[in-house]
């Protein structure tokens, strides 16, 4: 059932239920965490979260009968619901990844997976829905995000990043980008990491090596319920995530990497205590790629005012899919509500009782209702 038909339903909320947060890794929460919304009663009692994208993979690809990634395609996917209208909301990657947690829409130098990282410079006032207009990589710490959302509200996150030599890894502002292209010892791409392009993160150097950190941590974290964020925003590198094919170590690429990869992590993810106890899993991609570029829209996508078409070639990123898996979605089901990047940014701002940033506050946009959360757990 889609979110929409839900409508009368947004007005009854009851209480997220959350226990007072501790910032991820034992960091004290804010003395006076802001008031969070009601979650909207559609919406189950969801307190973790994890996100994991792929690169560059169309729906058929991806979850077709030949996909060549068996474990994702096929064992994964009977545990959960699949997302059959699930769309990219860009070309080429970095504005899919910031779409994800800012709302914002692309200009042309994301679209351009900004080879030079430089700051954004606006050029006017911003425009409705709290877009940001004018050209550039880095937005001012002025810029919302839903990283500093959950901070703000007493919730934790954690980015976490494969081959990132360190935490909070990025160019200096103004350098060339020498992560866009992997080599045989390093396959991390800056651009793939939507947190190093707001100051409102990177500009708190504690704040961001704290919360955007190497994947190797995440072992560690999923040990307790305590130390498993609210949010886990996960990033394959370059070879794992199957954008490139081959690797740069010479190894196949592509969705036979992304499935090793799956293979390695989700087991993990779905045995930990967070997951069980209240956990949801979103596995979808960026965009849409191919030998003809799929560059269609759902959800009437708005272009915002830096750029006329988000997806260089037409409107959007391209049908791409996404599964959720959790305790709320029933096993082998599927959904065909259209949502995109903005949607699941709405979605999670649903789960954790957040206000709606930039495009996830587009009139008439789709959030995850009972077509997802699709098990018997909800009754009128």
């Amino acid at each position: 059932m889609a979110q929409r038909l839900l409508t009368a339903a947004v007005v009854i909320g009851v209480g997220l239920g959350l226990s007072p947060a501790v910032a991820s890794h034992g960091a004290p929460a804010a003395a006076k965490a802001a008031q969070r919304l009601p979650r909207p009663i559609y919406v189950p009692p969801v307190k973790h979260v994890f996100v994991i994208n792929i690169e560059n993979k169309g729906y058929d690809e991806t979850w077709g009968p030949t996909s060549t990634a068996p474990y994702l395609a096929h064992k994964l996917r009977k545990k959960g619901v699949l997302l059959n209208s699930y769309y990219g909301t860009a070309h080429n990657s970095l504005p899919n990844y910031l779409a994800q947690i800012s709302g914002q829409a692309p200009n042309t130098a994301t679209q351009g997976d900004c080879q030079t990282y430089t700051k954004f410079v606006s050029s006017g006032p911003v425009q409705a829905p709290q877009q940001q207009v004018g050209v550039g990589c880095v937005y001012p710490r002025s810029v919302r995000t839903l990283p500093r959302q959950l901070t703000n509200h007493g919730l934790s996150w954690t980015g976490y990043m494969q081959q990132a030599r360190g935490n909070c890894v990025h160019p200096k502002l103004g350098a060339v980008d020498t992560t866009q292209h992997a080599t045989k010892g390093h396959n991390y791409a800056v651009r793939h990491n939507p947190f190093m392009y707001f100051r409102s993160i990177t500009s708190r150097h504690f704040y961001c090596r704290h919360h955007v950190r190497r994947l190797g941590d995440l072992t560690a974290d999923l040990k307790h319920v305590r130390t498993t964020p609210n949010l886990t925003y996960i990033t394959p590198d370059l070879c794992a995530d199957g954008h490139d094919n081959p690797c740069a170590n010479g190894q196949p690429g592509g969705l036979v990497q992304v499935n090793a990869f799956l293979k390695s992590w989700v087991p993990k993810i779905l045995a930990s205590r967070a997951f069980k106890k209240n956990g949801m899993l979103v596995i979808t991609a960026d965009e849409s790629d191919g030998p003809v570029q799929d560059s269609t829209a759902c959800c009437g996508e708005l272009t915002g005012p830096n750029t006329p078409a988000p997806g260089i070639l037409g409107p959007g990123g391209g049908r791409v899919g996404a599964l959720v898996i959790s305790q709320w979605s029933s096993p082998n089901t599927f959904s065909s509500t259209p949502y995109n990047h903005y949607a699941l940014l709405a979605s999670l701002e649903e789960i954790f009782g957040l206000a709606k940033l930039g495009m996830a506050g587009q009139v008439g946009l789709d959030r995850f209702g009972l077509d997802v959360y699709n098990t018997s757990w909800w009754t009128p």
